[in-house]
């Protein structure tokens, strides 16, 4: 399965990007048998990449005795979601209420505007996937679980649409929902503002709010939504020193 386009905003010099062109390159063409392909995907851990990683670890330990789902706005290729559900197996394998649901269109950028500035060049239908990628996303999270305790029960969803229809639709089927980790990667404004109103009454004390593009210039949409939403002045955002980018709250 190969996507026609990507969008992926690389800030790497040209040296960098030669060097992980090559690791690619090496990770395609490793010969390491299928049987030890996974445990070794260690191999091609960046710096970078393996920072995330430890970002989300200590995220999801912040919320082990806050009850409640996760919920990622913006999910693209899902790795953020198979992370999550590779978490909870490591610290709370048998925790049935802690589903993990994402929310994206799957087809790029909806509803572009102003507020989202000039830098990032971006369009509608930015950061698509390939088509039917959602069911080859809902695959992996299955096996995921499969390889977990409580592998009967079905703790994942991944819902496909536009988030002003989808949203509503979700809370509407699920009156039971709390929140207890929110992933906002929308990146852009208007489906962030969308998001963060929708879930306001389903946060509780200790719930927490992951951002991926707060004060960054490429993206300043997500901020001005924030902004609007929840106030700068009425939150503390915080970081973790190994990654640059990513930023957390928690509702107190």
């Amino acid at each position: 399965m190969k996507t026609e386009k990507h969008d992926a905003i690389i800030l790497s010099n040209s040296d960098e990007k030669a060097v992980l062109k090559q690791f690619v390159e090496q990770l395609k063409s490793a010969p390491l048998p299928d049987d030890e392909l996974l445990p070794n995907l260690g191999l091609f851990l960046t710096s970078k990449n393996l920072s995330r990683i430890l970002f989300f670890y200590e995220i999801y330990k912040k919320i082990i005795h806050t009850h409640g789902i996760v919920v990622e706005f913006g999910v693209r290729w899902g790795q953020t979601l198979s992370i999550m559900s590779a978490l909870r197996g490591v610290f709370e394998p048998f925790n049935r209420h802690r589903k993990i649901v994402g929310f994206d269109t799957f087809e790029g950028f909806r509803g572009m505007s102003e507020k989202d500035g000039e830098l990032c060049k971006c369009k509608d239908g930015s950061f698509s996937v390939a088509h039917g990628y959602e069911d080859y996303l809902g695959k992996v999270l299955y096996m995921q679980e499969q390889l977990n305790p409580m592998s009967h029960l079905k703790r994942y969803e991944i819902v496909k649409g536009d988030i002003r229809e989808t949203l509503p639709e979700y809370f509407k089927k699920h009156p039971e929902t709390i929140i207890s980790l929110a992933v906002l990667d929308f990146d852009i404004y208007a489906p962030t503002k969308v998001a963060l109103e929708a879930i306001k009454p389903y946060l509780c004390k200790g719930s927490i709010l992951v951002f991926d593009e707060l004060c960054d210039d490429i993206f300043p949409g997500e901020t001005i939504a924030l902004k609007e939403v929840l106030g700068l002045n009425n939150v503390r955002i915080q970081r973790l020193p190994m990654t640059s980018r990513v930023s957390y709250l928690k509702i107190e």
